[in-house]
């Protein structure tokens, strides 16, 4: 398996560098082709005005619309030009969560910024949270803080549910090429410890049969201390620059609910994670 299309929704009104580093090393690392997406839409003021005025304002407000999405496809052609690989760049006026979705059926791989705790603008921008549940693609969530994609020590987020054998599959390519591979599980205050190590060990040895070293971890579960506390400082210790993990929510009156860890995963600003759903 190897990642032949990479894929990189690019924002409206949010910084794209960083996703556009990455998204280009990915490419060039797996001679992939890449594919730059953007969509917007024209935001209606909450006043109400008509006629021929009304019209004005539609067609203004459009007009910039367009011109932000030439400029992210001028930004997106300036990063890959010295890329290896064919780019190619896709845009729409529409919602970009719903253009982004449609889009990713071409592509192994989606690169998205990360999102903030804050409301985000379903106008300007496609969220993580939307496209991780709903592309049918590993997500590859990138703050904007990164400076490239470190592949040096990566961390598996394990939890034994199909999330996150599907994300650990999907992330073979990119754990062949680390150097240092830790899967941990979070034990609940219940579970057998034993009985945790024996899986993560499962993963380990299963790892080791398509020739990616890897160290099973189960830390003792601290009371008062969430599952994302406990990763966050295992992932600061080993110096991670990947986290690979499984998706967890679902969709309530048409509000997307994540579960702690993947909300966690999905806002945090350190490092780049890798998700599935």
């Amino acid at each position: 398996m190897t990642y032949a299309t990479v894929m990189v929704s690019l924002a409206l009104d949010q910084s794209n560098e960083a996703r556009l580093q990455v998204a280009g090393e990915l490419a060039e690392r797996f001679e992939a082709d890449i594919v730059g997406v953007a969509a917007g839409q024209f935001a209606p003021p909450l006043y109400f005005t008509d006629g021929a005025e009304a019209q004005a304002l539609i067609e203004e407000g459009e007009d910039s619309v367009k011109r932000r999405l030439a400029g992210l496809e001028a930004q997106f052609r300036a990063a890959m030009r010295t890329r290896g690989g064919r780019a190619e760049w896709r845009s729409a006026m529409d919602f970009p969560a719903r253009f982004v979705l449609a889009q990713a059926r071409c592509a192994d791989i989606v690169v998205s910024g990360g999102q903030s705790p804050a409301f985000s603008d379903a106008f300007a921008l496609a969220s993580p949270k939307d496209l991780v549940m709903q592309a049918g693609r590993p997500l590859l969530v990138v703050p904007d803080r990164a400076e490239w994609l470190d592949l040096r020590s990566v961390l598996v987020a394990w939890k034994d549910t199909p999330e996150s054998r599907r994300a650990v599959a999907e992330a073979l390519p990119m754990l062949r090429k680390a150097q240092d591979v830790t899967i941990v599980e979070v034990p609940e205050h219940d579970d057998d410890r034993s009985a945790v190590m024996a899986g993560v060990t499962d993963v380990a040895a299963w790892l080791a049969r398509h020739g990616i070293t890897a160290v099973a971890r189960v830390p003792e579960a601290v009371r008062g201390e969430t599952a994302a506390a406990q990763l966050e400082k295992i992932a600061g210790e080993t110096g991670v620059g990947l986290i690979v993990a499984g998706a967890y929510g679902h969709s309530r009156f048409r509000e997307l609910i994540l579960g702690g860890v993947t909300e966690y995963l999905v806002t945090q600003s350190v490092r780049s994670v890798l998700l599935s759903h």
